[in-house]
């Protein structure tokens, strides 16, 4: 533009100066005899130089406050305005200028405002939100998706997706804009994992929306089950108490038989009994999980704790002779539980790494002070890709026999505490269950 002006310029001054110089020469060969002619002529091509210069100052103005408003757009800044100058064109000209940075401006500071509360709300939602670039790298992330991944930012910027390793990332490979899956971690941690895009300068730019389902899942788990083993409990305990109490009477009659047949009516009426006595306790174990209270937390020495669980079971491991080892650390470990529930919890966990070890194997207790960690290591069969998903859904088990309520009383125990807990294969022959406090 500058360029233009100066040119424009060049030719316009160009353009004058000849014309009145050859003005000028033509009036002095025209009127050179006669010098009163001559010198009017001369005050005409005066007066004509001056209208000149006044006109190009006139000409001139507009272009460079455009060129001044030019270069405050190009650097963004829209407070610069003109005042108007009393001649009609030119005041047109500003008036047009000055409302458009009004429109500007007015409009920066929406997009600003709007830009600023998109920024915290993405900050501070509580669903984990990537943001990509053109190309599938990541780009930004808010905090929530850092927690859920467990990775540091610096790890993560600039990185595409689709070669990350993280379990979440692989799963986003198969996602579409638009498309939502639900994944399961470790057994108990649920994530739902939704692709979106947004259009940024003409082209698409996808982000993606991580939000964690456990604890509805969890809810809307433990409502359902509950439902069905309070009525199990019901219909169960209706039964059992009558029908015990007639063969308790009938029992107590029959002490007077003496009858071979008696006594075998006598025998079948006791195992009658003792099988409806196991029935309520199976069916207690049931309720146990529905209405476990509250933790009543209390600063216990993990260290005793364990010691108390393995004295416990011992004589069931020596069965099979399995070795329970454990090197309790010099110092104690202080964690806030239920002591009851707590036994209860691992008395389970050692059950079922008894069971999965069947016969000669070791159980090894790690106590890690310094990351607050319990893991209890087993090299038993192990547990495959498919049955880790299954862990600790209610009713589930890998053993034949198996009611699939161990591992779920232990699952409702850590939540109780808020304990973090994970149970899987972290090597051939070792399988390992890890609390962390």
């Amino acid at each position: 533009m500058r360029y233009l002006t100066m040119k424009l310029r060049t030719k316009y001054i160009l353009f004058v100066t000849i014309l009145h110089l050859l003005t000028l020469g033509l009036t002095f060969f025209i009127f050179n005899e006669n010098r009163i002619f001559f010198i009017i002529s001369e005050a005409f091509i005066i007066i004509s130089l001056v209208i000149a210069i006044g006109l190009y100052g006139q000409l001139i103005r507009p272009i460079k406050m455009l060129l001044q408003g030019i270069e405050a757009l190009k650097d963004r800044d829209f407070n610069v305005k003109f005042l108007t100058t009393g001649k009609h064109e030119v005041d047109q000209l500003i008036n047009v200028y000055n409302k458009m940075i009004d429109e500007l401006r007015t409009e920066r500071t929406q997009q600003e405002e709007q830009h600023f509360f998109l920024e915290k709300l993405i900050y501070t939602s509580p669903t984990g939100i990537i943001i990509l670039d053109y190309n599938d790298c990541i780009q930004q992330l808010n905090p929530k998706a850092l927690l859920i991944l467990g990775l540091d930012e610096k790890e993560l910027i600039g990185n595409n997706i689709n070669e990350l390793q993280h379990p979440l990332f692989k799963q986003t490979k198969f996602l579409k804009a638009g498309d939502t899956i639900t994944v399961k971690l470790s057994g108990i941690t649920t994530y739902k994992l939704q692709k979106s895009h947004f259009i940024d300068r003409g082209f698409h730019r996808n982000f993606i929306m991580i939000e964690e389902l456990t604890a509805e899942i969890l809810a809307a788990e433990k409502n359902t089950y509950g439902k069905v083993i309070r009525m199990m409990a019901h219909e169960v305990n209706n039964t059992i108490g009558p029908v015990n109490s007639i063969i308790q009477s009938a029992l107590k009659s029959g002490e007077l038989w003496q009858h071979q047949t008696d006594n075998q009516l006598n025998n079948a009426l006791q195992v009658a009994f003792d099988r409806n006595q196991n029935l309520n306790h199976f069916m207690r174990n049931f309720a146990d999980l529905v209405k476990l209270p509250e933790a009543n937390k209390k600063q216990i020495d993990l260290n005793n704790l364990l010691n108390s669980v393995i004295e416990l079971m011992q004589i069931k491991a020596q069965e099979g002779q399995i070795q329970l080892i454990f090197e309790p650390p010099a110092l104690p470990f202080y964690i806030m539980a239920d002591v009851q529930q707590m036994e209860q919890a691992l008395i389970n966990i050692v059950k079922n790494a008894i069971e999965s070890i069947e016969n000669n194997g070791v159980i090894e207790f790690i106590v890690d002070i310094h990351n607050r960690k319990l893991m209890i290591i087993d090299n038993g069969k192990g547990i495959s890709n498919e049955q880790s998903m299954q862990l600790f859904t209610p009713f589930y088990s890998t053993k034949k026999d198996g009611q699939g309520i161990g591992l779920t009383l232990v699952r409702e125990i850590m939540l109780n505490h808020s304990f973090e807990f994970s149970l899987k294969t972290i090597a051939e022959k070792q399988t390992a269950f890890t609390i962390s406090f």
